[in-house]
């Protein structure tokens, strides 16, 4: 009977737990499973941005060990197939630190081992995030051969200034070089745009999302630049727009992106008539997600129980793990109470 171990390598054994564990009966009565949706991390980037409070990790002198992570995160959900066994799968996004770092070789692989194991919905979204410091036309063509189906592409910005207080890699002419690509290589794709940036006007906002909608984008994303805390930003923080002009600016935003034939469909993003980011809605509409990679967050529904999971953080010690079948770092059972709350704040979005 396959288990489920959820104790590092090290240390005391992992208790053995077998899919009759979660099959146990329990305060829930579920008479129908949510959709389940696929979360793949890859959590190397280039550098670290100054905002970044996600699971990244900058690339040192030595090679990323592209291979040896596609190994872990496959053994990762070997390790999981028990507990989505006959499920099919909504949607798969890969994200990051920097997935596209990884080779299209890379993703070909991830993407044929992941198919060879799950049921995909005919229908099913594959996003992949890129940056435009990674940007080559072959890359990211090769991502469409793989069976990538949308790009996310973190612009962030089209002002060199900007780029450059947000410490991102990349620059207007890489920015515009990578959407380019983008927009004529898929037919559904998002663009990342950050707003209330340090010393940023109206005039460049306007701008930045002027520039975005002339290459007609189906999706984009616009994200209010916060301060997290344990990030560069938290210890040096920069001079941004007040609440009232952050306000207006988002404001701004929807008017822009509504003249131009986008509809606000949640808090941060807008889309075209059928190009809705399928992978957001089921977090929204709280449905199941599994989350393979470093650090990626699971929560799985049985018909007695909602279970949540969390993946070692560290590469090393999740390569570690998730190659002798050990990947879970945390789980808990979400209690019948917290469940309304939960499902509250998802759909409050």
């Amino acid at each position: 009977m396959p288990v489920i171990p959820i104790a590092p390598v090290v240390d005391a054994p992992p208790p053995v737990r077998d899919i009759q564990h979660y099959m146990r009966p329990g305060t829930l009565q579920l008479t129908a499973l949510p959709p389940l949706s696929l979360y793949v991390h890859l959590p190397w980037c280039l550098k670290k941005c100054p905002y970044c409070d996600f699971n990244s990790h900058e690339m040192r002198a030595t090679e990323m060990p592209e291979q040896r992570y596609i190994d872990a995160v496959i053994a990762d959900l070997e390790s999981a197939l028990p507990l989505i066994w006959g499920r099919h799968i909504h949607s798969i996004f890969i994200g990051g630190g920097t997935p596209s770092l990884f080779s299209p070789a890379a993703i070909d692989r991830l993407l044929g081992d992941i198919r060879a194991r799950l049921q995909l919905e005919p229908a099913c979204e594959i996003t992949l995030e890129a940056n435009p410091g990674t940007f080559e036309k072959e890359r990211f063509r090769g991502y469409r051969s793989a069976g990538v189906t949308r790009l996310s592409v973190g612009v962030q910005s089209f002002n060199d200034v900007h780029l450059k207080a947000l410490g991102r890699v990349h620059d207007r002419a890489q920015a515009l070089a990578a959407v380019e690509e983008v927009a004529a290589s898929f037919d559904t794709f998002n663009l990342d745009i950050m707003y209330a940036l340090p010393g940023q006007t109206m005039a460049e906002l306007d701008e930045d999302i002027a520039t975005a909608l002339q290459f007609a984008p189906p999706h984009i994303s616009i994200y209010h630049l916060t301060i997290e805390p344990n990030t560069y930003f938290a210890k040096f923080p920069p001079v941004i727009p007040e609440d009232d002009t952050a306000y207006a600016m988002l404001d701004r935003i929807t008017e822009s992106t509504t003249g131009a034939g986008m509809e606000r469909y949640e808090v941060s993003a807008y889309a075209r008539n059928g190009h809705r980011c399928k992978h957001n809605l089921n977090y929204w509409q709280f449905g199941d997600y599994l989350g393979i990679g470093a650090g990626a967050h699971s929560k799985l529904s049985f018909a007695h129980r909602v279970v949540r999971q969390v993946r070692y953080r560290e590469p090393g010690l999740y390569m570690q793990n998730a190659l002798a079948g050990m990947p879970v770092a945390q789980e808990e059972e979400v209690s019948r109470a917290e469940l309304p709350f939960e499902y509250m704040l998802n759909a409050l979005r």
